[in-house]
């Protein structure tokens, strides 16, 4: 445990609060705690999650722009639900985004856990990205991927970042009910 690593999971609770609230300063948070992180992950060699972080940079300044302008006639965003076709979509390039860096991983790198860890980089991308679009289900696929982060950061003795995502868990069952009210609201949804 170090104070960089209490640093990062401090500016992601922000953050993901900030998010569940659709605040738009939950990017601009996120921007710092990605930072702080690839340091993190870059010392306990998990590189998917380092790399993850890189992309989160980026993705958080989408996600910045998408917010306030992504919505119709470049307005602000609003919650909705993802269509079938797209979760498809999105599934089968989590698959073979999957493989593809388990398997570089696995071969190329001294990775202790290449298979788990780059599993999670690649659902965490697709969530991630679906945050950035404000679509409803980002939230439940967190919640999944939260429910397997905690006990691998406890297993490479991350608590700090473990205890994070054990609340980062909490949130995104906060976010996906306060995203769900929000997007009766905004659509008339049942």
């Amino acid at each position: 445990m170090t104070w960089l690593e209490i640093g990062a999971a401090l500016f992601g609770v922000v953050s993901v609060w900030l998010s569940t609230r659709e605040n738009i300063w939950s990017w601009p948070t996120a921007i710092v705690n990605v930072g702080l992180y690839t340091v993190v992950f870059f010392q306990s060699r998990l590189y998917a999650d380092m790399g993850l972080q890189v992309v989160y940079l980026l993705l958080s300044v989408y996600g910045w722009y998408q917010w306030l302008y992504g919505g119709a006639q470049h307005t602000a965003l609003t919650v909705s639900r993802a269509p079938r076709a797209l979760l498809a979509v999105l599934l089968g390039i989590n698959l073979l985004a999957w493989l593809a860096l388990a398997t570089a991983l696995d071969r190329h790198t001294d990775a202790v856990l290449p298979w788990l860890d780059s599993l999670l980089t690649t659902t965490s991308l697709v969530a991630q990205w679906m945050m950035t679009r404000k679509l409803l289900e980002n939230w439940l696929i967190w919640i999944a991927v939260d429910i397997v982060y905690v006990p691998m950061f406890i297993a490479r003795q991350l608590y700090p970042t473990a205890a994070l995502y054990a609340v980062f868990l909490g949130l995104a069952v906060i976010g996906y009910r306060d995203w769900r009210r929000s997007w009766r609201r905004h659509a008339g949804g049942a």
